[in-house]
């Protein structure tokens, strides 16, 4: 029997002939942040949507704690209050006629808990968040963030197993944002809570994750912790999505044991030694990397993994310079510190770590 807490296998979920969820595939453990992360329109929020029971699947299975939530070929499917779920939503969904303390104590009050319980629990839950000293003030009377805090307070006042979170601060300010932030995580790994989040922001996804599904038209690009996918992206969308690449084609080149990618006549990268015997001789290929991963020096500076290049223009970006050198074929936007300056027109050469590329066809 497997350990994670949830698996959500082979779901598909069609409105009219269109297809938003194409048979996703994940797992989520005990006390995991694991994050669907991508554009508007890709697909997540419906994914969310699937977990909470607000809508019903096509096809798939969706199983928490061992208990199958929805199975269209078995005939499952459990409603959303019978799920110990929780879920956040963007909105908020703060009633704006009920004081604080009725707003957090109203999944309680459905699930008929009685009063001391129910005054228990929701004075736990605002302390927890911080509010415990506005029980009584209306939810009109909130800022936003003080909004926030109740809404993840009535989502975790019943100790759901699962939290769902549908870009809970897309709403607040850079600086509020960046607090809650902080806040979150640390609430979440002090109760050990599951949670699924939903961001179409990379900064936020990777300061939150332990886990981070990329998701594209309804797929998973890829899955894996903050640093594998930013750093070894799997396809190009990967590699985009989540900031900038440098992008050059090339050719694999085998002799001696040693793999490597010539860049026509500009110069060659080697290859990591366990991607070399996943391409063949003469293949064409692609070498992704990030832009801190590339170094710049000067035109006669001798070495492996270098390929030669043109400055086009130069941009001063206070703290470093943004350099656009023409290599390869293309046009490559490369940062570099202020001490050591290249002309405009001047050749200089590019440097790779292949310990921090990855090789795509």
């Amino acid at each position: 029997m497997s350990s994670d807490l949830l698996q959500f296998t082979n779901v598909v979920k069609d409105f009219g002939g269109n297809r938003v969820v194409d048979g996703i595939d994940f797992t989520v453990a005990e006390g995991e942040f694991f994050t669907l992360l991508g554009p508007s329109g890709c697909g997540k929020t419906t994914t969310l949507r699937l977990l909470a029971g607000l809508e019903v699947p096509n096809a798939g299975e969706i199983v928490l704690q061992g208990r199958c939530l929805a199975a269209p070929a078995k005939g499952v499917w459990v409603p959303p209050d019978k799920r110990n779920v929780g879920m956040m939503f963007q909105s908020y969904a703060i009633w704006p006629h009920l004081t604080v303390f009725e707003n957090v104590a109203f999944p309680l009050r459905v699930r008929r808990e009685a009063e001391d319980v129910i005054r228990r629990r929701v004075g736990e839950a605002l302390e927890l968040v911080g509010l415990e000293g506005l029980v009584e003030r209306g939810a009109t009377q909130l800022s936003g963030g003080q909004q926030q805090r109740v809404a993840l307070a009535r989502s975790i006042v019943y100790t759901p197993s699962l939290l769902l979170l549908d870009e809970p601060l897309s709403n607040l300010d850079v600086k509020l944002r960046e607090q809650m932030r902080t806040e979150l995580r640390a609430l979440q790994l002090r109760l050990n809570l599951a949670v699924v989040y939903v961001t179409h922001d990379q900064g936020e996804a990777m300061a939150l994750s332990d886990r981070i599904a990329v998701v594209n038209e309804g797929r998973l690009e890829q899955v894996g912790t903050p640093a594998e996918v930013y750093e070894h992206p799997s396809t190009r969308f990967v590699g985009d999505f989540l900031g900038r690449t440098v992008v050059v084609r090339g050719t694999v080149r085998k002799d001696g044991g040693r793999s490597r990618v010539a860049i026509g006549d500009k110069g060659e990268v080697g290859m990591p030694a366990d991607v070399g015997d996943q391409f063949q001789d003469g293949d064409s290929v692609r070498v992704l990397a990030r832009p801190e991963d590339v170094t710049l020096e000067r035109a006669d500076a001798a070495g492996p993994n270098r390929i030669t290049g043109t400055v086009e223009a130069i941009t001063y970006m206070g703290d470093h310079l943004e350099y656009t050198v023409q290599a390869a074929g293309r046009s490559l936007a490369l940062a570099a510190g202020k001490k050591d300056r290249y002309a405009v027109g001047s050749e200089i050469k590019l440097v790779f770590d292949p310990a921090n590329i990855t090789i795509l066809r």
